[in-house]
C-alpha cells in the first residue's frame, strides 16, 4: 500500500542541569540534587559510559517537561516551501500558534550525496537559510544569527517561547531515496536506503557514521533541539513507499530493518554524547507507519528504545493509491473495512477479527514495547478523495477504480482519485500532470462543504469564475470516528478531519495516557475570515487540543501497567531470523535468549513477558517451550476499539534443557498480526523473579541470580533511581561537627547523597559516584557507589 502525504508525493510530504534541579525537602529545608538517570524516561537507551542530560528536557518521572499549560505534546509539522514566492498562500514562522504547540518539526531535510545531513545550497532562494520576505510583517530577520530563512525566524520566535523544541525532520515521501537539487530536480541519490544499507544487504556503518556525525552538526549550527527520521519505508514488504525508490530499496529488503536500527542506535549514541558536552539532552524521533501491511515487514520495530517518542502516522490508511474507498485517518474500526474485508482479515480466526487500518490500533502496537507517553499519533489536516465512487454508504466503503494510473506511480492498478477543485493541493506525475488524490488542506475542504469558491483558487491554476458542481454534504461516522464530504451528483468522497473528530481523538489522547498529537501539516488547519466570508489558514483544530490537553492528568510514564521486580539479571532475548515480506505470514521468528549471567538457569526456568494487543491472544511456539497466553487484556474483535494494552505468555526451558553462562537457546515463535518488541519480561530463576536488564526499566539494580549484589563489572548506568520525591523528614540528624582530623562532613546513614558528594568515615574520605542512600562507605567495594580517597 502507498502511502504518500500531500506535498511529499511529488515535491518531497548536562552536569550543569543536574546540579542546578534542586528538589527541596518539606522538613529542614534540606535539598537534593536530581541525577541525570532519575530523569531518563522508562525503556530509553542510554549510550555507555556518557553522563546524559536528562533532566534539561524531562522531569524526575521521565516525564517531558513542556510547559505548566502543557500536559501532552502537540508536535506541528512545518514544511519549508510554503514561502508564498510562487504566488500560492504562505505559511510562515509568524503564523504558526505558538503559544498552542510545544513541537515543530522543520520539513524537510535531505541525504545528500556525500551521505550529510543537508537542506541545499545557501543562497537567497534557499527557503531554509537564505530566503528573505521583506515588508512582510513578523517576518523581519533576527541579526543575532548568521543564516537567514525559515531557521532564523524559527529561532527568533523560539526565543519569545522557550518551551517550544525544533526538530530537523530528514526524508519524508520524496525525500526518503533521493533529493531535491537546488533546481528542484529530483536526484535519485539512494537516500536512506543506500546510506544505511550496502546493496549486498549489509549495513553501511560508514555512511551511517557520517550521517550521524553530520546531523550533530547541522542541529548545533542551527539550534534544533533534535532530530526526527522521517524514513519512509524500511520495510521487508516489496514495492513498499515512494515508487521511485523501488529498484533501490527492493534489492536491498533483506537488510532495511537491520541498517535503520543500526542508523538509529548511532543517532542515539552521537546525541547523546553531543548532549553531554553541551549541557542539554538532544532528542531523537521519527514518523513511523500505522499500518499492519507496512509494519509486518519491520520485525518488532526493536529500534524504540533508541526513540524519545514515535510519532505515528495514522493517516494514509485509505486513498487513491487503490480502489477502496473510506477514511484517510479513522480512530477505530468498524468491521466493515473494505480493504480488509476483500482480503479476508474478518473472516480469518487466524486474525481474530482485528482490522488493522485505523489509528488505535496502530497505537496499540507501540505501546506493546513503549510507555504511552512516548507515543504520539498522528493526525491529517488534509483531505483524501475519490471520484465515481460505486456503491458503499454515501461513498464509504464504496469502490473506485481508475482505468489508468498517474505515471511514474509503479501502478498497475489503482483508485481513481478526485481531481480538479477537489484536489487543490495536487501533486504532479512525472510528466506534469496533476496525480489524482483528493487532496485538499482543511480550509478549502470547509468551503466546499459551505459551497464556497474561495478568493484563493486563482492561485491554484482555477478560472475566477469557478462554480462547484452539486453538493458537499457532511457525514459522520461515530463508530470510526471519521468525518467525510459525499458530493452525491458528482460521486466524490473526500475524507476530512473537523473539530468533532479532533475532539474526539484529543479525548482519546488523555485517556489513554497517551503523550500526545503530531499533524501533518500546520498549513492545512483553518480558521473563518468573515471579512472575506471564507475559511483560510488557521488554527482552529491546534486551538481545540490545545484546550483539550492543557488540563489533563501526565501522560502515562511507564511501560508496564503491573509491578515489575526491581532486581534485573543479564538474559538477553531477541527476536530473529524473520522471513521476509509477504513470505512473512504468520509471522515466525526466532526469540534467540542468551545467559549472560553467572549462573546456570536450570530446566524448567520460566519467562513471562508482554506483547501488545494489536495481534490476537494466540501466540504459540514450535519448539516445546509451552508457550501459551496466560492473561490478556483484550479478546476479540477491535471494533470501537482494543480494550486494553497487552496479552501475557509464559514460556518455560525445557525440563531437560538448561542454559548455562553464556550459552544461547532459541525458539520458533509464531504469531498472526504485527506487535512491536514484546516488554516487560521476567525470569523465575531458582523460586526468585527477576525482571531483564534489556528492559531498560526505570529503578532497576542489575545483579546476579541469587544474591542482591551487582555484577562484577562496574555498571555502566547508575544501579539505582532515587525516589521521585525527596524524603518528607531527613532520617537522621548529622552530627555537628565531623570526624577529627577530616573535613568532610561525616556520614549519616539514610541520608541521601549524589554524585560528587563527599563524606567522612571512619577515618577516611569518600565520594559518592551516584545516587545513594543506605551504603555505608567502605562496604561497596571497588565497583561501588562510594570511592575511597584515602584517610583523612
Amino acid at each position: 500500500m502507498l502511502s504518500p502525504t500531500t506535498k511529499r508525493a511529488s515535491l518531497l510530504a548536562s552536569g550543569a542541569a543536574v546540579a542546578g534541579l534542586l528538589l527541596s525537602s518539606l522538613a529542614g529545608g534540606v535539598s537534593y540534587a536530581a541525577d541525570n538517570e532519575s530523569c531518563r524516561p522508562d525503556g530509553l537507551y542510554k549510550t555507555p559510559g556518557v553522563d546524559v542530560p536528562y533532566c534539561s528536557v524531562y522531569d524526575t518521572e521521565g516525564r517531558e517537561k513542556m510547559g505548566a499549560d502543557h500536559q501532552r505534546r502537540v508536535i506541528g509539522y512545518f514544511t519549508g516551501w510554503r514561502t508564498g514566492k510562487n504566488g500560492q498562500p504562505a505559511y510562515l514562522a509568524k503564523d504558526i500558534p505558538w503559544e498552542k504547540i510545544t513541537h515543530i518539526n522543520y520539513a524537510f531535510g535531505h541525504i545528500g550525496g556525500d551521505n550529510k545531513l543537508s537542506v541545499g545550497t545557501d543562497g537567497p532562494d534557499n527557503a531554509a537559510t537564505g530566503m528573505t520576505w521583506p515588508g512582510v510583517a513578523g517576518a523581519e530577520m533576527d541579526p543575532a544569527y548568521a543564516y537567514k530563512g525559515h531557521f532564523n525566524l524559527l529561532n527568533k520566535f523560539k526565543k519569545q517561547h522557550p518551551n517550544v523544541k525544533t526538530l530537523i525532520s530528514v526524508g519524508g515521501w520524496a525525500e526518503t531515496g533521493g533529493y531535491f537539487a537546488d533546481n528542484g530536480d529530483r536526484v535519485n541519490s539512494g537516500g536512506f536506503y543506500s546510506m544505511a544499507t550496502n546493496a549486498d544487504g549489509s549495513v553501511n556503518q560508514a555512511g551511517i557514521d557520517t550521517f550521524a556525525t553530520s546531523a550533530v552538526d547541522f542541529i548545533r549550527k542551527y539550534g534544533f533541539n533534535g532530530v526526527d527520521i522521517d524514513y519512509e519505508y524500511p520495510t521487508t514488504m516489496k514495492d513498499a513507499g515512494n515508487p521511485l525508490d523501488w529498484q533501490l530499496a527492493n534489492a536491498r529488503r533483506a537488510g532495511l530493518v537491520q541498517g535503520y536500527a543500526a542508523l538509529m542506535k548511532s543517532l542515539r549514541e552521537k546525541l547523546d554524547t553531543a548532549g553531554a558536552t553541551d549541557g542539554k539532552h538532544y532528542m531523537l524521533t521519527v514518523a513511523a507507519p500505522s499500518s499492519g501491511y507496512l509494519l509486518r515487514g519491520m520485525e518488532t520495530f526493536q529500534m524504540q528504545k533508541y526513540l524519545d517518542y514515535v510519532n505515528i502516522m495514522s493517516y494514509d490508511l485509505h486513498g487513491a493509491w487503490n480502489e477502496y474507498v473510506g477514511p484517510n485517518a479513522s480512530l477505530f474500526d468498524d468491521g466493515k473495512d473494505g480493504e480488509l474485508a476483500a482480503a479476508n482479515v474478518y473472516g480469518s480466526s487466524q486474525y481474530g477479527g482485528i482490522g488493522y487500518l485505523n489509528t488505535d490500533w496502530a497505537y496499540h502496537y507501540f505501546r506493546g514495547s513503549m510507555p504511552a507517553g512516548r507515543i504520539n499519533i498522528g493526525l491529517p489536516y488534509y483531505t483524501r478523495g475519490h471520484k465515481n465512487v460505486q456503491g458503499g454508504t454515501d461513498g464509504l466503503w464504496g469502490k473506485a477504480s481508475a482505468t489508468t494510473c498517474p505515471a511514474g506511480a509503479g501502478l498497475t492498478k489503482c483508485g481513481d482519485g478526485a481531481t480538479g477543485i477537489d484536489n487543490l493541493w495536487h501533486d504532479k506525475d512525472t510528466n506534469g500532470v496533476e496525480s489524482p488524490a483528493g487532496s485538499n488542506p482543511m480550509w478549502h475542504a470547509k468551503n466546499l462543504e459551505k459551497g464556497i469558491v474561495g478568493d484563493y483558487v486563482t492561485q491554484y491554476g482555477f478560472p475566477a469564475n469557478t462554480a462547484l458542481t452539486g453538493t458537499y454534504a457532511r457525514k459522520y461516522d461515530s463508530t470510526l470516528v471519521a468525518p467525510w464530504l459525499w458530493n452525491a451528483q458528482k460521486k466524490v468522497f473526500l475524507s476530512t478531519e473537523d473539530e468533532q473528530s479532533v475532539a474526539a481523538k484529543a479525548d482519546y489522547v488523555v485517556s489513554k495516557g497517551i503523550g500526545g498529537t503530531m499533524v501533518w501539516e500546520m498549513a492545512g488547519d483553518y480558521g473563518w475570515n468573515a471579512a472575506k466570508g471564507q475559511y483560510e489558514m488557521g488554527s482552529t483544530l491546534t486551538s481545540l487540543m490545545y484546550d483539550k490537553f492543557k488540563a489533563a492528568a501526565p501522560y502515562g510514564a511507564k511501560k508496564s501497567n503491573a509491578t515489575l521486580p526491581t532486581q534485573a539479571v543479564k538474559i538477553d532475548a531477541q527476536f530473529t531470523e524473520f522471513k521476509l515480506g509477504d513470505s512473512n505470514y504468520p509471522i515466525t521468528p526466532k526469540i534467540k535468549i542468551t545467559n549472560n549471567t553467572a549462573a546456570t538457569l536450570p530446566g524448567g526456568t520460566e519467562f513471562q513477558f508482554d506483547y501488545g494487543t494489536s495481534a490476537p491472544a494466540n501466540a504459540s511456539d514450535q519448539s516445546g517451550f509451552g508457550t501459551k497466553v496466560i492473561s490478556s487484556d483484550h479478546t476479540g474483535n477491535n471494533v470501537g476499539g482494543l480494550k486494553g494494552d497487552f496479552h501475557r505468555v509464559s514460556l518455560k526451558l525445557p525440563a531437560w534443557q538448561s542454559l548455562a553462562p553464556g550459552a544461547t537457546v532459541d525458539l520458533a515463535f509464531n504469531y498472526y498480526l504485527p506487535v512491536s518488541t514484546p516488554s516487560n519480561w521476567t525470569v523465575n530463576i531458582n523460586g526468585t523473579t527477576y525482571a531483564l536488564a534489556g528492559d531498560l526499566a526505570r529503578g532497576t539494580t542489575v545483579v546476579e541470580p541469587g544474591t542482591t549484589t551487582p555484577p562484577t563489572t562496574p555498571p555502566t548506568t547508575p544501579p539505582t533511581t532515587p525516589p521521585t520525591t525527596p524524603p518528607t523528614t531527613p532520617p537522621t540528624t548529622p552530627p555537628t561537627t565531623p570526624p577529627t582530623g577530616c573535613t568532610a562532613p561525616a556520614y549519616v546513614a539514610g541520608t541521601v547523597y549524589n554524585a560528587g558528594n563527599e563524606v567522612s568515615h571512619n577515618g577516611r574520605k569518600y565520594k559518592a559516584q551516584w545516587w545513594t542512600q543506605n551504603e555505608t562507605p567502605g562496604t561497596t567495594g571497588d565497583w561501588g557507589v562510594w570511592k575511597d580517597l584515602g584517610a583523612c
